[in-house]
């Protein structure tokens, strides 16, 4: 894929290659096992040989597998933190991809492999432009740090938790924190008629609730006025049936502003009276999963179970419902809702492993400028807007280290590529990864001077 009027054309075989022999190795994040040593020591061993200015010149700490670089500035204080991460998810079906996931194929258009998106080539990518950097001879006016976590698919708890207090402890103030999250989509927002950039200020909160009840059990032939199944899934259905309120939060009202450019008729002229007309809007909104999302806590119930055999009745059910949290709401509101929508005292309901906030959404400011100047300068003709993230991305570790957090990645995008990631046939066009190399040069340029 490529888009019109960017600067960004292709990647030659050398840099396409260094991304897909980080592709071959198995870096693999599971919830029930521990990570592959060799595979992520593998990992290792190609970055420190394939960029050997970066290991020269910045100074590296190693949390586990996790990296955090330190590129020293002239000056006092700290300029940047870029974030990414070398861990993946697990492949479900591996017959279905094109390429074996893990081969790291690179073809005349694409490079194929779990990762290739997210999010080992952002991790290839700030090095990539770090080395060209260096062999200009630059370096920061301020400090810049990269973070490269290592179990971010599997909460951050051992890498980005660990890197983040190491800068707490060094008491850095960054003026930006950059990381996954937004993406440039071409035909996915519903009316778009330019390619939108979304560089997202934050991210949504989750937690995962689980509802349990129990009952004395028996013979099926025998049974109560309501079996412990049965009260589970009304339950489950109470919540499905009742979700949280449509919000329109600041970010969005902003990021629907900034977006009006983009829009055809009739939706440009309808979001010219959101300021006035907000409650229709986001009633609007709420009519498409992708865009109530963005205007909602959401409720996905994901897992329900009970019972051993059909004609025995069950001693124990329980379910799982999965939110994501919108800023304003939080996990006690998400639970006191639940308890109040199911009000049946014989459900027990609490949440279940780790839950996380919404983020702080931190202003556009100067550094979404810069990132915003840079997005446009790669690629011409997109149009820039803010938003939120809503998965779970390791910059929730970070809060408060940076005066603007940024969630963004260059890469243009349809919706059958956004179902690659983390799904099957992952890839990134050798277009996408010039642009990201690129915007990661001039982010990284932004904050050095030349060589003396």
């Amino acid at each position: 894929m490529t888009a019109t009027g960017t600067t960004a054309t292709t990647v030659d075989d050398a840099t396409a290659q260094r991304l897909a022999a980080a592709l071959r190795c198995v870096t693999v994040s599971r919830d029930d096992a521990d990570a592959d040593e060799v595979e992520f020591d593998r990992l290792a061993s190609l970055l420190d040989t394939e960029f050997p200015l970066v290991h020269t010149h910045l100074e590296l700490e190693r949390f586990g597998h996790s990296r955090l670089y330190r590129w020293p500035g002239t000056e006092p204080g700290t300029a940047a933190v870029l974030l990414a991460h070398q861990d993946v998810v697990p492949v479900d079906d591996e017959q279905r991809w094109t390429h074996p996931p893990f081969a790291g194929v690179v073809d005349d258009e694409f490079i194929w492999g779990r990762g290739a998106i997210d999010d080992k080539s952002r991790v290839l990518a700030i090095l990539e432009a770090a080395e060209s950097l260096l062999a200009e001879g630059r370096r920061p006016r301020r400090t810049v740090y990269f973070a490269f976590g290592h179990d971010e698919e599997i909460f951050g708890r051992a890498g980005a938790t660990r890197m983040a207090a190491r800068l707490r402890e060094l008491e850095v103030r960054a003026d930006l924190l950059l990381d996954e999250g937004g993406v440039i989509t071409q035909g996915v927002a519903d009316g778009a008629t330019a390619p939108v950039a979304s560089i997202m200020l934050g991210e949504k909160g989750w937690a995962t609730v689980q509802l349990s009840t129990t009952d004395t059990g028996g013979h099926s032939s025998m049974p109560g006025r309501e079996t412990a199944v049965g009260r589970i899934a009304r339950a489950v259905a109470r919540i499905q049936d009742h979700p949280m309120p449509l919000r329109m939060t600041p970010v969005i009202a902003d990021m629907l502003a900034r977006m009006r450019p983009a829009m055809a008729e009739p939706r440009r002229s309808a979001l010219r009276l959101a300021p006035i007309a907000g409650g229709v809007i986001t009633r609007m909104m709420a009519a498409r999963p992708q865009t109530e999302a963005l205007v909602r806590t959401t409720t996905a119930p994901t897992v329900i179970r009970g019972g051993v055999k059909a004609n025995v009745l069950p001693q124990r059910a329980e379910a799982l419902v999965n939110f994501r949290i919108l800023p304003g709401d939080s996990v006690s509101g998400v639970l006191d809702h639940c308890r109040r929508v199911v009000a049946d005292p014989r459900v027990v309901i609490e949440v279940l492993g780790t839950a996380s906030e919404p983020s702080r959404i931190t202003g556009p400011g100067p550094a979404f400028d810069v990132i915003a100047d840079i997005t446009r300068a790669v690629v011409p003709d997109a149009v820039v807007t803010t938003g939120i993230v809503p998965g779970a991305t390791d910059s929730r570790h970070y809060d408060g280290l940076a005066t603007t957090r940024c969630n963004f990645a260059p890469i243009v995008v349809d919706a059958a590529d956004l179902e690659r990631i983390h799904g099957t046939d992952e890839r990134l066009s050798r277009a996408n990864y010039a642009r990201l190399i690129e915007f990661n040069r001039r982010v990284l340029a932004h904050y050095t001077s030349p060589g003396s």
